[in-house]
């Protein structure tokens, strides 16, 4: 073969490589840890029936997540506690929330020698993170779980660092249970903890409660199932003790599917009705109804329609409940509201 049709055929070859590489849409996101296992499997899925198309998540917290898709740095952004009215307000452009799974908070703790699951009030989950009960022995929870040797032992609160939705659900529930918490604390992505040390994300607070004994924390249930720490039931308002599991979120989820507003923008902890896991949340996906980038735009509703349907069943497998399909439908039709062209 002559050089010159070496040559054409290589030209061909260069031209063919920029036209795929022309093609492929790179997205990138950033936001809450909560949901970053379930995030990081559909973007792997999602990308097998379409290569060209390539998701980039950084699992920072939801505080980062509102506060780059607000400063445009991400094309999208994720929470596990709604924007306010006014992060809504000074974004620079409407934004959109999209639940995508249910996930569940749960007590962690490090406690020497106790490898019972423990049972937890919400009164008494309050006491400890507020600093009052300061040893496992303590009446209060010794009370609640007959039978179990408990130490003598201090409790090291451990809380999240960053801005974050885990803590949010986990404050938001606190708050329903105590008007004390809710008054002197408050419900927010980030608070002015009255005790405890702190860990960056899910992984830091599991890591911290693993290497302290006498630890209490709180991490969504994979990261427990996954790290192998104990975690305790909590009392619902039903009066019962119910451990987290993708049952007990879906009930909470049917609680309220019935009560969400056009925004989606709900909370379902506490929830109401037998067998319902009282610390449930769903998280969300925050999307510009009207984006600059109108090919990101289409592939990321494209991507969104995929995941609250055919994603939906890698829910269970990592932890998280899938969306009531009452949910489901509300949710493809706001999606229409988002500028593609």
């Amino acid at each position: 073969m002559s050089a010159r049709k070496l040559l054409a055929i290589a030209g061909c070859a260069v031209a063919l490589g920029a036209g795929a590489s022309a093609q492929t849409v790179l997205i990138n996101g950033a936001g809450a840890t909560f949901p970053y296992p379930i995030y990081s499997k559909w973007f792997s899925e999602y990308n097998k029936v379409h290569p060209t198309v390539q998701i980039n998540y950084q699992s920072i917290g939801s505080g980062g997540g509102i506060r780059q898709v607000t400063n445009q740095t991400v094309f999208f952004g994720a929470t596990d506690g709604p924007m306010t009215n006014d992060q809504l307000i000074a974004a620079p452009g409407k934004i959109l929330h999209f639940p995508t799974v249910l996930g569940a908070v749960v007590p962690v703790y490090n406690i020497p020698g106790v490898t019972a699951e423990l049972k937890f009030t919400g009164p008494v989950l309050v006491d400890i993170f507020m600093g009052k009960l300061t040893k496992w022995n303590d009446p209060e929870i010794a009370r609640l779980n007959p039978g179990v040797s408990l130490p003598v032992a201090d409790i090291t609160v451990v809380h999240r660092s960053d801005g974050s939705g885990t803590t949010y659900i986990w404050v938001d529930y606190l708050s329903k249970v105590s008007d004390a918490w809710k008054a002197k604390v408050g419900v927010a992505t980030a608070v002015n903890w009255p005790s405890g040390v702190g860990g960056k994300g899910n992984e830091g607070v599991a890591g911290l409660v693993q290497q302290t004994p006498g630890a209490i924390g709180y991490v969504e249930l994979i990261y427990a199932l996954q790290n192998k720490i104990n975690y305790g039931s909590v009392q619902n308002l039903a009066g019962e003790f119910v451990r987290a599991s993708v049952p007990s979120v879906t009930a909470a989820a049917a609680a309220a599917a019935g009560k969400m507003p056009a925004d989606f923008r709900v909370s379902i902890t506490n929830a109401d009705g037998k067998g319902v896991y009282p610390i449930s949340s769903f998280t969300w996906l925050l999307l510009y109804e009207s984006p600059k980038d109108k090919a990101q735009s289409k592939t990321m509703v494209d991507f969104v329609k995929w995941a609250l349907t055919d994603g939906q069943k890698f829910c269970a497998e990592l932890g998280y409940a899938p969306l009531p399909e009452p949910v489901v439908k509300l949710e493809l039709a706001a999606l229409a509201k988002i500028k593609i062209s």
